[in-house]
């Protein structure tokens, strides 16, 4: 059992082992990882029978190019989907339509709309002036909006213009954030197309956020030059980053009562953030702690998290469920986010943001990602350990003790 799970992790077998024991032992010997490798390998066939393939003698490349196969049907079918309800020809900007009008709970605390244009202009992005067509930083700020202009900048201004103002963040206080919903902001001005087209080619992607902003833009493409599937993986990428702005608008929310605030928010904009505390030999990511709880409502220690962080701010939606709400025949992806099948010892996952990164890059099965896969997997295993009352003990008193209450600074 622990080999099949260290294999679909892609980890080294013998430290999973002895990191596994020691989690094993500290949670009571649950055995949740025999219990979880067995619904792996029950669940992954249910799925292999969906797809029409012999859940007892399928390959990888088998499995690889079925996936490949359903994602392309079920791309068309929510292409229809988005236009009908949007009433967009456009289909990225029938995404954004959609992503405005889903049932989500979008509430993120966020860097203040003239916090942020200050910070611009002391770093004054003028390579994004220019590329934009602006001759000065008051216009530019005036006609565009400013979670764009930061999505501009940071793919056209220079490594040094970076680093200057993301440390400029580490000055910040909590009373330069607010609450408020989430902006997800689409440009399509002529600039942008321009523009637009430079990042996807440098980039490859269509989605940048911005955890500080509270904010996702979403890049237009040109009807005749979208990769395969770029309605479906802009849609899919959106609503992950989604919940990564929801679990550091927690984070922040929480740590808000800390001396360095300011570099809490240099540190949350350029990695996930993580509570000390350790499970399988690895600091948590503050995901976890954020999806355990979105869970499992019931553990949630008011003593700890309140009054700054409320039972609705640990949110977390499944992507699947939001697919399947807009498309009903994308349920088949529903409950695939860890799952995957071993083929000469290597993943071949079914998680859909992995099959619709192989799709749009048109990857061969040699080249497929399967990392979206492991890291849904990885999750699962923890969550799968930190039910467990004296494993969340450890980890709720660790964070506890690094969020001991301290006047905020002025």
């Amino acid at each position: 059992m622990t080999r099949i799970l260290s294999e679909l992790l892609g980890t080294d077998e013998h430290r999973f082992r002895t990191s596994l024991g020691k989690l094993e032992q500290a949670s009571g010997h649950p055995n949740a990882d025999i219990q979880l490798t067995a619904e792996l390998s029950r669940a992954t066939k249910a799925k292999l029978r969906d797809l029409g393939l012999d859940p007892h003698d399928t390959t990888g490349p088998e499995l690889y190019q079925a996936l490949q196969t359903r994602f392309k049907a079920d791309d068309e079918r929510l292409v229809k989907a988005l236009r009908a309800t949007s009433k967009q020809d456009d289909t990225i900007a029938a995404v954004a339509h959609t992503l405005r009008s889903l049932p989500l709970i979008n509430d993120a605390f966020a860097l203040k709309a003239t916090v942020a244009k200050s910070l611009l202009k002391k770093s004054l992005p003028k390579k994004t002036m220019k590329r934009l067509g602006y001759r000065s930083f008051d216009s530019m700020v005036k006609h565009e909006q400013v979670a764009a202009i930061y999505a501009a900048a940071m793919s056209v201004e220079s490594s040094a213009w970076h680093k200057q103002l993301k440390d400029s963040y580490k000055k910040l206080r909590a009373r330069d954030f607010e609450s408020r919903k989430v902006a997800i902001i689409h440009p399509t001005s002529e600039r942008w197309q321009t523009l637009a087209a430079d990042i996807v080619r440098d980039r490859r992607h269509t989605v940048l956020s911005f955890k500080e902003l509270g904010a996702l833009v979403i890049l237009p493409l040109p009807a005749s030059d979208q990769p395969p599937a770029a309605a479906t993986a802009t849609l899919i990428l959106s609503l992950h980053a989604l919940n990564e702005i929801r679990a550091a608008s927690t984070f922040l929310k929480l740590c808000q009562v800390k001396p360095d605030f300011g570099t809490v928010v240099r540190t949350v904009t350029s990695a996930e953030p993580t509570v000390t505390a350790e499970l399988l030999d690895q600091p948590v990511p503050w995901q976890i702690v954020q999806r355990f709880y979105a869970r499992f409502k019931d553990a949630f220690n008011a003593t700890v998290f309140e009054p700054h962080v409320q039972i609705d701010d640990l949110g977390w939606h499944s992507v699947e469920r939001l697919l399947e709400h807009i498309e009903p025949s994308l349920g088949f992806w529903c409950g695939t986010g860890h799952l995957s099948l071993l083929h000469d010892h290597q993943p071949v996952s079914l998680n859909i943001i992995d099959a619709a990164l192989n799709h749009s890059n048109q990857l061969g099965f040699a080249d497929r990602i399967s990392e979206h896969g492991q890291l849904s997997l990885w999750h699962e295993l923890l969550l799968r350990y930190l039910k467990h009352e004296n494993i969340e003990r450890t980890i709720i008193g660790q964070l506890q003790a690094e969020l001991v209450p301290q006047p905020a600074l002025t």
